[in-house]
């Protein structure tokens, strides 16, 4: 995620708790959602789409802490 950003992203995750806790939080809805979609086998399953949603939101918040920061 962010590979333009990544020295950033290393120094915030130490640096800065709480982008440490939406980064932590984007990676978790990541592999809980590759985890449903191996049993369900469906990003159209209600709960695998209001992951993603999750998922996309904390992405945009990343970015506009990454933004700030550069």
């Amino acid at each position: 995620m962010f590979p333009e950003y990544r020295d950033l992203i290393s120094t915030l995750k130490t640096q800065d708790a709480h982008f440490q806790r939406k980064f932590n939080e984007h990676n978790q809805l990541d592999e809980e959602i590759k985890q449903l979609e191996k049993r369900v086998g469906s990003d159209f399953n209600p709960a695998v789409k209001e992951l993603k949603s999750k998922k996309l939101h904390l992405k945009e918040e990343i970015y506009q802490i990454l933004k700030s920061h550069s």
